[in-house]
């Protein structure tokens, strides 16, 4: 049998995401001397029976800071309490794809490298879950564009010289909440008002103070100082040039 050693069983197909059926073929599968596999009326002629996309080229992986990766996994929190509805456990993500890529961040996200590929049966252990809801799960995060993966395999040889495939864990990517299903973005906060965090309040314009002045019964000279006292106002320096020759001329 040329079945790539450490795949998992046929009859746990259902496990892994999205399985079609289709599996990589090989001249082999057409001699005569090779038998198709079967089980549980499940049939497949492929010596070497990997999930279909799988690629034996090298997953690049973007690089992601931690800040970053942590407001991602806010966002999702918050796009599950957008979603709720009353009468139903969580909302469109739900409380275990949370706790999956809570995991998936928390857990097993290189942020130097970008590298992000646990297997399913590590994910579980971390998310303290069951397998089969960790594929629920990856799954549902898929389906609403927070996250997307990368099927891998990869080429060996058995004990005997044979070339064969084995599968591999998936490479996963965290994507943008920009394009998540269904999101919708909060809305920008307010600047803090004037006064809070230890800011002072603007002072009034020179011209309202020396106007109040004036009102309560302030002198001239009194009036023109506070006009002098911000030379950044054109209008109270003319006020001011005004009033000092008003002043002069009376004094004469």
């Amino acid at each position: 049998m040329l079945i790539g050693q450490g795949f998992p069983p046929l009859a746990d197909l259902s496990l892994q995401p999205e399985f079609t059926g289709q599996t990589e073929m090989h001249p082999y599968s057409v001699l005569p001397n090779l038998a198709p596999i079967s089980t549980g009326g499940l049939k497949t002629f492929a010596p070497w029976p990997v999930w279909a996309g799988s690629t034996t080229a090298p997953v690049k992986s973007t690089p992601m800071t931690k800040k970053a990766a942590v407001r991602l996994f806010h966002r999702a929190r918050a796009f599950d309490r957008q979603t709720r509805r009353a009468g139903h456990h969580g909302g469109a993500v739900g409380p275990t794809a949370l706790l999956v890529l809570q995991s998936l961040i928390v857990d097993f996200k290189n942020f130097q490298t970008g590298r992000l590929d646990p297997s399913y049966a590590a994910i579980a252990r971390a998310a303290n879950v069951c397998r089969r809801s960790v594929a629920t799960a990856i799954k549902r995060l898929r389906d609403l564009g927070i996250i997307d993966w990368t099927r891998r395999c990869a080429e060996t040889r058995t004990d005997d010289g044979q070339y064969v495939l084995t599968q591999q864990s998936n490479s996963y990517r965290l994507l943008p909440s920009s394009g998540w299903q269904g999101y919708r973005e909060p809305p920008d906060h307010p600047g803090p008002a004037p006064g809070t965090w230890g800011q002072a309040p603007p002072l009034p314009c020179v011209l309202t103070l020396a106007d109040e002045e004036r009102r309560h019964g302030g002198g001239k000279g009194s009036v023109l100082s506070i006009l002098n006292a911000d030379p950044t106002d054109g209008l109270a320096a003319v006020l001011a040039r005004i009033g000092a020759a008003v002043m002069r001329r009376e004094a004469q």
